[in-house]
């Protein structure tokens, strides 16, 4: 199957999708992979498979390669001859953070027809702010962690006991996060998360929690992963996620009963559809009390979560496969005609 793997973008992660990029080169080996860099400034470039390094990228020298433009059906190159279409039957949206997971690809995908594994537009706004996610949560009757939102401009008055933990509302990879055990540490870490974004959520640091990671998607039926119960650190920080993105072996069962992990997995599911159709996403939850609790939505996991799949290129293709159709509009002008129409009658 031949895929367009799109990467970078700019964003605070765009690191990070350069790795899980890398990643997906060892994990699609029967695929005939295109790699199409979007740099800081937006700019397209096809990157030759043989280059797919990351100091390719560090370095600069990724300009060296051909410039790509979006048109109506897909990605052209602009060669003597005109543009040549880079022939591919779907497109994997690996940018994390701004760019790709906000909705913005999104878009230019829908708009330009490109057939694309991602979650669509509305999917992209809801789970790429993490206040939204909470609303989203809630009303589809899914419990989250107590929070509270907090803005650049707001007294910072804290209603929540400590230890706490801050985060960016627009960021992942664990940047601006802070864990906070007394109030002596609140405003430098208050600071730290304003500096990325302009908003926060502060959330009740829960020691011991037990998180799970469940990961899936839904094409012509449910394809869920694995349950993994992740490493138990206090804190997982940028360098450590950074790591974690480049994972590309299966990793091991989470250790669970039944009835939980049916929990896990009928939460998911309650999550997931119909609003993530198309996409690949991972949830990651706790558990308290025997309650289940979103944590987060991943809409553009790092490494799309391969690791937790049994065959997961053959599920990409499945995916593919069975991507949600755009609703064609019929354009006839017939009301235009009508007016014009009556006007030359009257």
């Amino acid at each position: 199957m031949k895929i367009a793997i799109v990467f970078g973008g700019s964003s605070y992660e765009h690191e990070i999708s350069i790795v899980s990029a890398i990643t997906m080169k060892k994990v699609l080996k029967n695929s005939e992979l295109s790699f199409i860099f979007v740099d800081k400034n937006r700019d397209f470039y096809l990157i030759d498979s043989d280059n797919m390094k990351s100091s390719l990228f560090s370095s600069g020298k990724y300009k060296k390669s051909k410039n790509i433009t979006l048109k109506s059906g897909g990605f052209f190159v602009d060669t003597m001859f005109g543009s040549k279409a880079i022939e591919i039957k779907v497109a994997l949206n690996l940018i994390h953070g701004r760019d790709g997971e906000d909705g913005k690809i999104a878009s230019l995908m829908e708009f330009y027809k490109v057939p694309f594994i991602s979650p669509r537009v509305e999917a992209s706004a809801l789970s790429y702010n993490k206040l939204y996610t909470k609303f989203l949560a809630e009303s589809l009757g899914v419990k989250v962690v107590e929070y509270q939102h907090l803005c650049k401009n707001d007294e910072r008055k804290l209603t929540l006991s400590y230890p706490v933990i801050i985060k960016p509302v627009r960021l992942g990879s664990s940047i601006g996060v802070s864990i906070i055990k007394e109030e002596s540490q609140l405003e430098y870490a208050l600071d730290v998360a304003f500096e990325f974004d302009s908003d926060v959520i502060i959330e009740p640091f829960i020691d011991g929690v037990r998180e799970y990671n469940q990961a899936g998607t839904k094409s012509k039926e449910w394809e869920l992963s694995i349950i993994e119960e992740p490493q138990k650190e206090e804190f997982l920080d940028f360098e450590k996620k950074y790591m974690d993105f480049s994972r590309d072996e299966q990793v091991s069962k989470a250790s669970i009963s039944t009835e939980l992990s049916d929990k896990i997995q009928e939460t998911f599911k309650k999550i997931y559809d119909p609003l993530f159709l198309g996409s690949i996403i991972r949830c990651d939850f706790f558990v308290v009390g025997g309650e289940v609790l979103l944590n987060e939505i991943n809409p553009i996991p790092g490494s799309m979560a391969n690791y937790l799949f049994e065959d997961f290129e053959a599920m990409i293709e499945r995916v593919a496969s069975n991507l949600p159709k755009e609703h064609t509009i019929v354009i006839d002008y017939q009301y235009i005609d009508s007016i014009q129409q009556a006007k030359g009658k009257a």
